[in-house]
């Protein structure tokens, strides 16, 4: 019974259905593993993106993917079904690691940076991909924590204004705000390296 019913839930969770996300942790929590299994193979991917977009180090990614998925596990006897969405708490988590991460790169030279696996088929196409990541990340870790986080979550992440202010816990407009001065703020900084990076006039 109980495994025809994670199936259920599986297959709603497919679609999207975000709730089914809520029964899935809800259903780990009372001792379903596969249920967890369920959750982490439909999240993690999204949890690696985000995670590899705002740091450019793969490794590091991981490592947060790790961490956000074992701290959901730790509060799923506390979910509290209805009062949150499992992927806006899990974004806000993933987010809060990756700004802690890069916050500690401040001042770190590019060269520095650990660089991901050099598994691309395109040498070439693989190290101005990894030069475009790990120059993203410095000028993320330059800019303010909030500002960071919000044009990770609007620009990279592709989500809207309304979800980054839930996941931030702020106004909309005050993403409005932020995404603003923050991108702003990563023109600035990368504005010497479009060029090199293989923007040109982009």
């Amino acid at each position: 019974m109980a495994r025809r019913a994670n199936g259920r839930m599986q297959a709603n969770l497919g679609a999207g259905d975000w709730d089914a996300e809520a029964a899935l942790l809800l259903a780990y929590a009372n001792g379903d593993a596969s249920a967890a299994q369920t959750l982490a193979t439909e999240l993690a991917p999204r949890v690696m993106g985000q995670a590899f977009r705002m740091l450019g180090d793969r490794a590091e990614a991981e490592d947060v993917v790790q961490e956000a998925l074992l701290r959901l596990w730790k509060i799923a006897p506390d979910w509290r079904r209805g009062e949150a969405r499992v992927t806006t708490w899990l974004y806000r988590v993933t987010a809060n690691l990756c700004t802690d991460r890069l916050r500690k790169k401040r001042g770190v030279g590019l060269d520095q940076i650990a660089e991901p696996e050099d598994d691309a088929p395109s040498a070439a196409a693989m190290m101005q991909e990894r030069s475009r990541m790990q120059a993203l990340a410095e000028a993320l870790a330059k800019l303010p924590d909030r500002q960071a986080q919000a044009v990770s979550l609007r620009h990279l992440e592709g989500l809207a204004n309304p979800e980054i202010a839930e996941i931030m816990k702020i106004s909309t407009e005050a993403v409005e705000s932020l995404t603003a001065r923050g991108k702003r703020s990563l023109a600035a900084v990368l504005a010497g390296r479009r060029a090199e990076l293989g923007y040109g006039d982009e």
